[in-house]
């Protein structure tokens, strides 16, 4: 009996002994199972914590952006302009200052005209000083269907006083008095014997003058107007762009 006890522990190990190798087993089972769950339950927290981190990051970028940390871009344009409303603009090439009686009056200046011959309704208009031939036409109607307006000049300024004649085709104009006294026989602005007088001459009346262009005669109105009637012949010389030379070859033709 002994020795068959003793052949099977051999074989076998004692009985007794096999309840530690079952627990040592199981310890060993148990840390494996653990050490998983621990690996698992890293990754995950992993995962969760990247993911938070990532989400506030994109949080972050998207926060607005409050207004008042914003600077304001200003134009420059606008700021150089800034506060200079209601200043003097500054003067363009048509804005140069014209004597009284021409075109750079104030809006409330007008002037008479008697526009007669082929218009709607002759008569005496009103219209604004610095005004042409043409405004004056309108004034009174426009021209007739058989009106020659390619007769006048409907682009030279009327002054005030002045008659505007608008004849047929064909048909011979009457001399019309200009702003003033007409001698006798004479055009609008002309003394007895076909001298210009520089007081009563229209710029057409003056245009006509060895000498003296459209220029010359509108500024030679224009100081008139501003300065009174000449009282001489040599008063000429006053006027800007009218010297010695120019006077020689006008003064037997004008006369005050």
């Amino acid at each position: 009996m002994g020795s068959v006890s003793t052949a099977y522990t051999a074989a076998h190990g004692h009985p007794m002994e096999h309840g530690g190798l079952v627990a040592r087993e199981t310890a060993r089972r148990r840390w494996t199972l653990s050490l998983r769950v621990a690996i698992t339950l890293g990754v995950v927290v992993a995962l969760l914590g990247g993911g938070l981190v990532l989400r506030t990051l994109v949080t972050t970028s998207e926060d607005p952006v409050p207004l008042s940390a914003i600077d304001p871009v200003i134009d420059p344009a606008s700021e150089s302009g800034a506060g200079e409303d209601g200043g003097a603009e500054p003067a363009g090439p048509g804005d140069e200052s014209h004597p009284a009686g021409g075109p750079g009056e104030g809006s409330g200046a007008t002037v008479l005209v008697h526009v007669a011959g082929n218009v709607v309704t002759p008569g005496v208009v009103e219209i604004p000083a610095g005004s042409r031939v043409l405004d004056a036409i309108e004034a009174a109607g426009g021209a007739t269907g058989l009106a020659d307006t390619g007769a006048v000049n409907l682009a030279r300024e009327v002054v005030d006083g002045e008659q505007v004649y608008v004849p047929q085709a064909g048909e011979v104009p009457p001399v019309v008095p200009g702003a003033g006294t007409t001698g006798p026989g004479g055009g609008p602005g002309q003394a007895a014997g076909g001298v210009v007088d520089l007081n009563t001459a229209t710029v057409d009346d003056l245009d006509t003058l060895p000498g003296i262009g459209p220029a010359l005669a509108a500024r030679i109105v224009g100081w008139r107007d501003a300065n009174g009637p000449f009282t001489s012949v040599d008063q000429l010389t006053d006027v800007s762009g009218i010297g010695p030379k120019v006077l020689d070859e006008v003064r037997d033709l004008v006369s005050v």
